[in-house]
């Protein structure tokens, strides 16, 4: 009996969609990390898993009847269309289906070439496959919507970037890789009957209430919206910066993908930015909420002609269609943030929470503890608690305003605060601390931030270090690089 049963829906309903992997194998894999608590999730037995997980997640020996396929989609790239991407590096092997009948996505990143690697070698270094397996461990414990490392594998051999680095493949999970790249790369080739095709399997997989609407294109533009505004809503009460925002990491499935140039944000500004490629901060803090209407303008750009034959009524329609995701974020973010203040708010509110942050920002305070602290300030009634602005009178006119709008006992209301607000983010400085010893073959820095991302709203003693952000010289010069 094969220890990992796949499924092949995509490739069996998608032909057109995808061309086949070819596998090219490597010399000497060893596993390295792999995540119990998500293969019991689906379903799988972590022990037999384990026992071939060096040759199975390295894509040396495929799962018994596996269809492993290189995806086609296009994408636009800080605003330049290009007209056909794919996965260069990356391989799906099948679905597998867990206990609950849900379907995820299995795929493998840095396995090798493939038709779309563009002269690329498909490969992956170990410090870009540990980033997205920390990043993305940080992000679900937190409880953002994201693709999930299943195993990561050391594949003994070297990739060539600006130095030789040892070599990784990731193993992940996804509840599909359908982007707003995947419809523009058929919208762009005019190819009419692929789009539907692509916009049924969508709705099946993604939004099954639109099958039944007046007009399924818009359901499903609208149901992508929502799912869109609610996770952009949750990156930014967190502090998140994705970094590379561009239509082929935008998802149906309303997840985040790709973990190359993101970072946490430590001390607040709005214009934050940590890619090294977003040379015009296209994708900074700030401006991530416009960013996903933008790339969801892209997407009703695709569905066009599914929306109405006449082209001036198919704008007219989903442009009213594309106006709900202001609400749509507007809602989103008014309950994140409310909770991280300790109210249910109303727009009423919104001036309250915008001048918290703008004290954040006027005093530079590190985002997370700015809003962690606040629990602290109820429990002993001294607003000279929080510490982290420079006297109590730069603090004590805001807190005044705040505590009159609080409604409910000081310690309840404190302890729904760090319900939602972290003490322990994947701080850049300790990520690259932890990537840097990986790539010299010490896992032990990695393996201890993943179990310190893995409770972060539970502060424990001797996690003192992690608690605060890196020194300023560390962040005013930190980059962070397209990896994997």
């Amino acid at each position: 009996m094969s220890v990992l049963t796949l499924h092949h829906n995509f490739a069996d309903q998608m032909p057109g969609f995808y061309v086949p992997w070819e596998r090219e194998g490597f010399s000497d894999p060893t596993l390295i990390y792999f995540n119990d608590a998500l293969a019991i999730e689906l379903g799988l037995d972590p022990e037999k898993l384990k026992e071939k997980g060096a040759q199975l997640f390295s894509g040396n020996v495929l799962p018994e009847g596996a269809q492993p396929i290189a995806q086609v989609y296009a994408g636009h790239q800080f605003g330049g269309f290009s007209p056909q991407l794919g996965d260069g590096r990356a391989a799906m092997l099948g679905e597998v289906v867990d206990p609950q009948g849900q379907a995820w996505d299995l795929a493998l990143k840095g396995s090798g070439r493939t038709v779309f690697s563009r002269g690329g070698d498909g490969r992956a270094a170990v410090a870009p496959v540990l980033r997205e397996v920390l990043i993305s461990h940080a992000m679900h414990h937190l409880g953002i919507p994201t693709t999930r490392a299943l195993a990561a594998v050391a594949t003994g051999e070297f990739v060539r970037r600006e130095q030789m680095l040892p070599g990784a493949v990731l193993a992940r999970t996804a509840a599909s890789h359908i982007r707003v790249g995947t419809f523009s790369y058929f919208a762009a080739k005019g190819q009419a009957a692929e789009l539907k095709q692509l916009m049924d399997y969508s709705i099946s997989r993604h939004a099954p209430d639109a099958e039944k609407a007046e007009i399924p294109a818009l359901a499903l533009l609208d149901a992508t919206s929502l799912k869109q505004a609610q996770l952009i809503a949750h990156w930014m009460s967190v502090g998140f910066i994705h970094g590379v925002m561009n239509t082929d990491n935008t998802t149906l499935s309303g997840e985040t993908i790709d973990y190359g140039p993101c970072a946490f944000m430590d001390r607040f500004d709005p214009r934050t930015v940590y890619s090294s490629i977003d040379r015009q901060s296209r994708y900074a803090y700030g401006n991530q909420p416009g960013i996903g209407q933008w790339n969801l303008s892209r997407f009703a750009e695709t569905l066009l002609f599914l929306v109405d034959s006449e082209q001036d009524k198919a704008v007219e329609l989903a442009t009213a269609t594309l106006r709900a995701y202001s609400a749509h974020y507007g809602a989103a973010w008014l309950e994140r943030f409310g909770a991280k203040v300790g109210i249910q708010a109303s727009e009423e509110d919104r001036p309250l929470i915008q001048a918290y942050l703008d004290l954040l920002e006027l005093h530079k305070v590190d985002f997370t503890q700015g809003f962690r602290r606040l629990s602290a300030v109820l429990r002993s009634g001294d607003v000279a608690v929080c510490g982290l602005f420079p006297s109590e009178a730069s603090f004590a006119g805001w807190s005044e305003v705040w505590m009159e709008r609080l409604q409910g006992d000081p310690d309840e209301i404190a302890d729904a605060l760090d319900r939602v607000n972290p003490i322990y983010i994947a701080r850049n400085h300790r990520v690259e601390a932890a990537l840097t010893a990986a790539t010299g073959g010490d896992l032990g820095p990695f393996e201890e931030l993943m179990e310190v991302l893995a409770d972060p709203f539970t502060q424990r003693e001797g996690l003192e270090d992690y608690e605060g952000p890196a020194p300023s010289e560390f962040d005013a010069e930190y980059q962070t690089f397209c990896g994997t």
